[in-house]
């Protein structure tokens, strides 16, 4: 589960407005529908609070143990709209980093939202470019024909297709 996505879903959700930690669990909808574990919300409403990006509040409950209430500071917007601007080379090859700043796009600037599709296009073309090299090199022979014709192929065709949408979105943030 990457840390970042799960970063900017959370800052994002307590930009909207305070929230307690399962509320925020509950409310993180992530596009590979990977469920936010615990072990991944706590510690890093701890690190946030520690680094000022939220404060947290403890909230009385009748009948119920108290429960802590996060909110987002002007740090915490300012890490949000750092983290949804850019999309270091290094995370361009995670399709999810690639499609939760797509998802933020309207509030992303044009020339953002270009170098981060710039950055998407760049490892796809290279991932194309190796995939392609590496059918070249197979040898003909039964045992590589499901390697080589079928998945290796298959492979190809799902990077065409990102590419192709990919194109698309030029065209789609016009419609804003």
């Amino acid at each position: 589960m990457d840390a970042m996505v799960i970063e900017i879903f959370a800052l994002s959700i307590l930009r909207a407005g305070p929230a307690h930690g399962y509320e925020l669990k509950r409310r993180v909808q992530r596009p590979s529908l990977a469920a936010l574990s615990n072990n991944s919300l706590y510690p890093m409403l701890r690190r946030f609070e520690n680094e000022g990006l939220v404060t947290r509040a403890t909230e009385a409950q009748q009948g119920k143990p108290a429960r802590n209430v996060y909110s987002i500071t002007d740090a915490g917007r300012e890490r949000l709209r750092t983290l949804l601007w850019t999309l270091p080379p290094e995370l361009a090859t995670n399709e999810e980093e690639f499609l939760v700043r797509v998802s933020f796009f309207p509030e992303i600037p044009d020339d953002n939202q270009r170098a981060i599709v710039a950055a998407r296009e760049a490892v796809l073309a290279a991932s194309r470019a190796k995939v392609s090299s590496l059918i070249a090199e197979l040898t003909p022979s039964a045992a590589n024909e499901w390697r080589g014709r079928v998945v290796m192929n298959h492979v190809l065709d799902t990077i065409d297709a990102e590419r192709i949408w990919i194109a698309t979105i030029p065209k789609k943030a016009e419609l804003q």
